[in-house]
């Protein structure tokens, strides 16, 4: 401040001066007046001036689209403008700090919003898109640039939808087919709706497809088991009430008895085959550390299929083991051999009396190792493969059961295979014979080297 008083106390000085020099006929008060308001007349445009380029800086700063970043370098002005000028670029500072960390914020919270596994949509007061993130485009088939302000009852049409928005009871939440939907494979989408602000909305949307699907397999499965223990327990029900109320001779007593035996192994089989596939569910990937060799393997799985023949088959069938070459597979035991007997006895029992069932292991060119077990049985349909594995699928359930399987033997296969790495593949047509096989991947399969 001291400065600008010192500028203009110089004007004036070099006006009165200029004014006292350039004196003329009318005096010497007159002479000294016009040099006092030259002199003052210079000391405002100097300080207009000043205020000029402050100004012309501010309104750059003012203009500047990316506040972020300083336009242009501060103008140096001397005295109280300079502190004037320092102040406000101090300011200015302080305000682009201020908006960079907002920024940042705001990105951060919209990575966040980008990130969730939810769809998540923006409304305004009016129901119009404000912004939505990948997984909301993908569920709802928006465009994230193009459906910007188009409101949100124009793009989804579902009326369940449009109802739910129309009576503005967001406690709940609804459920509407998702945007890639169709009768073959059915997609469901939880929406729910929350309000904050000012009559603005928050729209989340959740992919619920594979929690329905996996109800509705619980359902199954609580259903199918419930149904596969009630059969036999009502046959030895119905026996025992017969034992206990009748008097039977002694061959109709031990038929009754072996009929109940059979059924009570029925269910200790089934109740076996549950307990394997929760195990298996349950337990860490097995390591690569222990190995069996093949041909204990084998020679389990032959010793097996050759007493099964016996009881279903009384004149047997044609069974052929081909061990391969001399090998090693790494895993666990009881999970390895569980599969590799699933697949057999499913073999033989599905064979008719003569058929064969020809079992091998090969070494393939890449390392992998195939166990194939083929059967010249009645084949499968091309429409019933991709479902094999299910729990409880079967293709002809009287069959099924007359040959004592319980509907998880290619269940528990799949699991073992896929904890071990392995592929499970199955080739089969209608009256040409099906054909199983397990390929385990090269780091689990060594051969050995002879002596």
């Amino acid at each position: 401040m001291i400065n600008r008083w010192i500028i203009f106390t110089i004007c004036m000085l070099a006006g009165g001066g200029l004014g006292f020099w350039a004196r003329t006929a009318n005096g010497l008060t007159f002479g000294l007046g016009v040099g006092l308001a030259l002199g003052a007349l210079a000391w405002l445009v100097i300080d207009s001036f000043y205020v000029s380029r402050l100004l012309r800086w501010l309104r750059t700063e003012q203009n500047n689209d990316t506040p972020a970043v300083m336009t242009g370098a501060a103008p140096n002005l001397p005295g109280v403008w300079r502190e004037i000028v320092d102040r406000t670029r101090r300011l200015l500072k302080h305000r682009d700090q201020q908006l960079r960390e907002s920024q940042a914020r705001l990105d951060e919270f919209l990575a966040a919003m980008q990130a969730s596994p939810s769809g998540v949509v923006l409304l305004d007061a009016q129901g119009r898109i404000e912004w939505c993130n990948h997984m909301a485009t993908q569920h709802f088939g928006f465009d994230a640039q193009r459906d910007v302000l188009q409101h949100i009852a124009n793009l989804v049409r579902e009326p369940a939808f449009s109802a739910y928005m129309a009576a503005g009871n967001f406690s709940h939440d609804v459920l509407i087919p998702g945007n890639f939907s169709t009768p073959a494979r059915p997609v469901k989408l939880s929406v729910h709706v929350h309000s904050y602000g000012k009559d603005r909305k928050l729209l989340l949307s959740r992919d619920i497809t594979a929690v329905e699907l996996a109800e509705a397999m619980r359902r199954d499965f609580v259903a199918n088991v419930s149904h596969e223990i009630r059969t036999p327990l009502t046959v030895l029900s119905g026996f025992i009430e017969t034992l206990q109320t009748l008097p039977l001779k002694e061959p109709e007593r031990a038929r009754y008895l072996s009929l109940m035996a059979q059924q009570s192994q029925r269910m200790q089989t089934l109740v076996n085959d549950l307990l394997t596939l929760s195990r298996l569910e349950g337990s860490p990937f097995p390591g690569a550390s222990d190995w069996m060799t093949i041909s204990a393997l084998m020679a389990q799985c032959e010793q097996e299929a050759k007493a099964l023949s016996l009881v279903i088959a009384p004149r047997g069938h044609q069974l052929e083991f081909d061990q391969g070459p001399n090998s090693e597979v790494a895993g666990v035991q009881t999970e390895l051999y569980s599969a590799m007997s699933n697949l057999v006895t499913n073999a033989v029992r599905y064979t008719p009396e003569g058929g064969l069932v020809s079992v091998s292991w090969t070494l393939l060119e890449d390392g992998r190792g195939e166990f194939k077990v083929r059967d010249t049985g009645p084949g499968i349909a091309r429409e019933h493969l991709p479902r094999l594995t299910e729990r409880f699928y079967r293709i002809d359930r009287s069959r099924s059961r007359e040959t004592g399987g319980t509907g998880l033997g290619l269940a528990i296969v799949k699991h073992v295979a896929q904890r071990h790495g392995a592929e499970l593949h199955i080739q089969s047509e209608l009256g040409q014979g099906s054909c199983f096989s397990i390929i385990f991947p090269a780091v689990r399969v060594r051969r050995i080297q002879a002596a």
